[in-house]
């Protein structure tokens, strides 16, 4: 791995810059759905936003599985049994620990991705020794389960779209299902995207040849998926007139509900698209501190600005008045607002300490 002057690995920059980009994205989705201006807006902006929906999460969850890999590449690669066993165990506790703040916030934030993390995290880390053709064996048969399930069981149950609130979260039978099947990131199919990123961790990054292949396999990935998507709807809806629209709209989009197969690959590619692109960014630009430092320390606090954002950000806006039925104009600029805000907080806390405040306690109580 290229190390800069600093020292810090070219390559770990790159990281923090796409997962930087991931937290903006995030936060652009969540104030339009929390602000109720989805659609209110002219119909470009509304395509434009409406791009990253479950593209910025897939990011997140690529570069987990990314993280994954790093962190064990030496232990796997030295066939260390005992490593590999105590990386094992410190992932298990930080599994627990996002699963139970997760459900903690939760009520605060009902599209909370954190407890579904939980479980990521804990399959990812019983795959860091499987071999590729296992990892990508795996996401697919979780793409392939996920269609079985949503042809067998009712996708709607649970669900009051009107307020996108989900009703038994807190029984036994709503939580397993909303967790695995019908949430907003169920482990059943997304935990592929954390295989998919386990695999990249092990690619040669560093090479500008590998992210160029990458670069292109994801947008390549990505346009084949949307067009497959466009034909298989038309042509369902020429063939089968007396079918419900929104059902083959719904088996053929590439909407991150109900995560299908053409959705899984439309947002991976995406994300690996954008994750070679910042690495070669961050390779390009590793002289020009002043561009990638502030960028950096955002993505290395992403956790805290996940919660702020809900907190304090969305929780401001409510304090005004300005949640529910505003415009996507009025969504977008709050929501950058809070983008720049979160950028100089980040480099403003990186200057004191080398990890954000939950960071910081995830890894004390992990540890």
């Amino acid at each position: 791995i290229d190390t800069n002057a600093g020292g810090r690995s070219r390559r770990l920059i790159g990281y923090d810059v796409a997962r930087a980009l991931a937290v903006f994205g995030m936060i652009v989705v969540n104030f339009k759905i929390a602000m109720g201006a989805e659609t209110a807006g002219p119909s470009w902006l509304v395509w434009l936003v409406g791009l990253l929906s479950g593209r910025a999460a897939a990011i997140f969850v690529i570069l987990a599985g990314v993280g994954l890999s790093l962190m064990s590449r030496k232990a796997r690669l030295g066939g260390d049994t005992a490593a590999l066993g105590a990386i094992r165990w410190s992932l298990s506790k930080r599994a627990a620990f996002l699963l139970c703040f997760g459900l903690l916030f939760a009520p605060i934030w009902p599209a909370d991705i954190l407890h579904f993390y939980g479980f990521y995290i804990l399959i990812g880390s019983y795959t860091l020794t499987a071999k590729n053709r296992t990892l990508w064996c795996t996401a697919a048969a979780l793409a392939l389960t996920f269609m079985v399930l949503l042809m067998v069981l009712d996708y709607d149950k649970g669900w009051d779209w009107a307020a996108l609130h989900y009703t038994d979260f807190w029984t036994p039978a709503g939580m397993v299902r909303h967790l695995f099947f019908n949430g907003f990131h169920p482990v059943i199919p997304w935990a592929a995207f954390l295989l998919v990123g386990i695999w990249l961790g092990r690619r040669e990054m560093g090479d500008p040849r590998v992210r160029r292949r990458v670069l292109i396999g994801g947008l390549a990935a990505t346009v084949m998926a949307e067009l497959a998507s466009h034909l298989l709807t038309a042509g369902l809806l020429i063939w089968l007139p007396d079918a419900n629209p929104t059902d083959i709209r719904d088996l053929c989009g590439t909407a991150p509900m109900p995560p299908t197969p053409l959705y899984l690959v439309s947002a991976g590619g995406t994300a690996m698209a954008v994750i070679a692109a910042c690495l070669s960014f961050a390779d390009r630009f590793c002289s020009a501190t002043w561009l990638l430092q502030p960028l950096t320390f955002t993505g290395q606090l992403a956790l805290t600005l996940y919660v702020a954002h809900v907190v304090v950000g969305l929780g401001l806006l409510e304090a005004l008045g300005r949640l529910e039925h505003q415009s996507l104009f009025m969504a977008l600029g709050s929501a950058l607002v809070f983008c720049a805000t979160g950028v100089v907080f980040a480099s403003l806390w990186r200057r004191f300490a080398r990890r954000g405040p939950l960071e910081w306690a995830m890894r004390r109580l992990t540890a």
